[in-house]
C-alpha cells in the first residue's frame, strides 16, 4: 500500500508540470497587456518600459515562467497587479470561503445522491424508480446558475425569507446566507452521484455471487454491505472529481450569489487581467485538484485491493 501511494505521488508530479505550463502558456497568448489597464493611454514608452521592467514582463517568457515556478514552489505566488497585496493570502482568503460553500454543499449532494440512487436501484422498474432518476436528471441537466436565480427569485424576493447576496455578519447570519448558494451547489453532485449508484446497483446486483450469497440464506443487511463495497471504488472517483468541480467550477454560484471565493476572484482577475492573480488560483486549484484525485486513487485501493496491481 505505501508503494503505490508513492507511486501515485511520483506520477501527480509530472501532471502538475505540465499544468503550470498551461497556466502560464494560456494567459501569455490572450490579446492586450496588463500594463496596458495599469497605465494612462496618454503614458510615455519610458514609463511603459520601466513598469514592464519592475513587473518582470520585460525578459522572455521561459525566464518568466522559471521565475514564476520557483517562487511559486516556495510560496511566493507573486504580487496582485491591481490591489498590491500577495496573491497567497488572496487565495487562501478566498479558497476559505469557496470551502465554507463546498464542504456542506458535497456533504449534501453525496448524501442526497447515495440516497437517491440506492432507493432507485432498490426500486428498479416502479414509480420510485422513475421519480428519482427523473430527479438525478433534473440535477445534471439544469443550468446551476439558473437554479440560483429561481431560489433568489423564490426566497429572497417574493418570500423575503432569505438573503441573497453576501456572506453576512458571521455566527447564525453566515449559516442563513449559505443556505441558498449551498442548495444550488449541491444540484449537480446529487444528480452525478445518484445515477451512478443507481447504474453502478444494478449491474452489482445482477452478478453470480449476490445470487449465491442469496441462496446461502444471507441476510438482506450483509448482502447489502456487499453491495456497498463492491459499488463504493467507482462511486468514491466520481465523488472526487466532483468535489474538484465544487472548488474550482463555482464562478457562476459565486458571481450569482456574490460570494468572495476562489471563483469570483478568478472572475475578477480575468476581467482586471491580474496575471498573478489569475496564474495562482488556477494552479492552486488544480493542486487541490490533483491531491484529490491522490487521495481517491489510494482510498480505493485500501478499499479493493486489486487496484494496487
Amino acid at each position: 500500500m505505501f508503494l503505490f501511494a508513492v507511486r501515485r505521488l511520483f506520477q501527480a508530479v509530472p501532471i502538475l508540470l505540465g499544468v503550470s505550463l498551461v497556466v502560464f502558456g494560456l494567459v501569455h497568448l490572450v490579446p492586450g497587456h496588463p500594463i496596458d489597464l495599469l497605465l494612462p493611454p496618454e503614458a510615455s514608452p519610458e514609463v511603459i518600459a520601466r513598469m514592464k521592467q519592475e513587473l518582470g514582463f520585460d525578459k522572455p517568457l521561459y525566464i518568466q515562467y522559471a521565475v514564476w515556478l520557483l517562487r511559486a514552489l516556495g510560496g511566493d505566488l507573486g504580487v496582485s497587479i491591481f490591489s498590491g497585496q500577495p496573491v497567497a493570502s488572496e487565495i487562501v482568503r478566498a479558497l476559505s470561503n469557496t470551502m465554507l460553500l463546498a464542504m456542506p454543499a458535497a456533504v449534501l449532494g453525496f448524501s442526497a445522491g447515495i440516497l437517491l440512487g440506492l432507493l432507485a436501484a432498490f426500486n428498479s422498474a416502479t414509480w420510485l424508480d422513475k421519480l428519482f432518476s427523473a430527479m438525478a436528471i433534473a440535477g445534471v441537466s439544469l443550468p446551476h446558475y439558473w437554479f440560483g436565480i429561481i431560489l433568489v427569485v423564490i426566497f429572497s424576493v417574493t418570500l423575503n425569507a432569505l438573503p441573497a447576496q453576501g456572506m453576512g455578519d458571521g455566527g447564525f447570519d453566515l449559516l442563513v446566507h449559505l443556505l441558498l448558494p449551498v442548495v444550488t451547489l449541491s444540484l449537480i453532485p446529487m444528480g452525478v452521484v445518484a445515477r451512478l449508484v443507481r447504474a453502478t446497483v444494478l449491474d452489482i446486483r445482477s452478478q453470480e455471487f449476490v445470487g449465491a450469497l442469496e441462496a446461502k440464506g444471507l441476510r438482506p443487511r450483509r448482502i447489502l454491505l456487499h453491495i456497498i463495497k463492491n459499488a463504493a471504488p467507482p462511486v468514491l472517483a466520481v465523488m472526487g472529481l466532483q468535489f474538484g468541480y465544487l472548488l474550482g467550477g463555482s464562478i457562476l454560484i459565486e458571481t450569482v450569489f456574490n460570494w468572495p471565493g476562489s471563483g469570483n476572484l478568478l472572475n475578477l482577475a480575468i476581467f482586471r487581467r491580474d496575471i498573478p492573480v489569475l496564474q495562482g488560483t488556477i494552479l492552486v486549484l488544480a493542486f487541490f485538484f490533483v491531491v484529490l484525485n491522490l487521495l481517491v486513487d489510494i482510498a480505493q485501493a485500501i478499499i479493493d485491493p486489486r487496484i494496487r496491481r
